[in-house]
């Protein structure tokens, strides 16, 4: 039986958007399996540091893999994986990777950087387009929100919210 999360107007089959598949059971959202560096995916492959920087999203390879917080990212370049190291945390979705949306209301879904956006240098993830709009309503809330949830559900498993 599929148990329903309302977010916003919209709603979700928790037990589709919650796979534990896609979602790490604490505070990264990765996809399943290890790279070549041993670690999971983070970001879908994508290069966060050109996506913050250009707005664009551009897959990575393993080529250039760099791993932090146990998470492996992968950049389109040496350069970009350098500029990722130097400053790991400049560039690392915001909420673990986890769709914002769903953690301003206390839920960790997969944050797809196909539904994205970079407000302040940050970069934050979505679990869908229609969710990203919902995003865009209310931008600041929806931040606000998010930080604070953040806290208290970062070391929580995604099936137990």
């Amino acid at each position: 039986m599929s148990k329903f999360v309302k977010i916003g107007s919209i709603l979700i089959a928790a037990s589709i958007a919650a796979t534990p598949a896609v979602l790490a059971d604490d505070e990264h959202n990765t996809v399943p399996g290890l790279t070549a560096a041993g670690a999971p995916l983070g970001a879908h492959g994508v290069d966060t540091v050109a996506f913050i920087g250009l707005g664009n999203r551009i897959d990575g390879v393993a080529k250039y893999t760099s791993v932090h917080d146990g998470v492996a990212y992968y950049f389109a370049s040496e350069d970009n994986k350098k500029t990722f190291e130097a400053n790991p945390d400049r560039f690392v979705p915001q909420n673990g990777g986890f769709c914002t949306f769903g953690v301003s209301v206390g839920k960790k879904f997969d944050g797809n950087p196909r539904y994205a956006a970079v407000r302040d240098g940050k970069l934050y993830l979505f679990l869908s387009d229609d969710i990203l709009q919902a995003f865009l309503q209310d931008e600041k809330g929806t931040l606000r929100k998010a930080k604070a949830n953040w806290k208290k559900i970062k070391h929580t498993a995604a099936t137990d919210l």
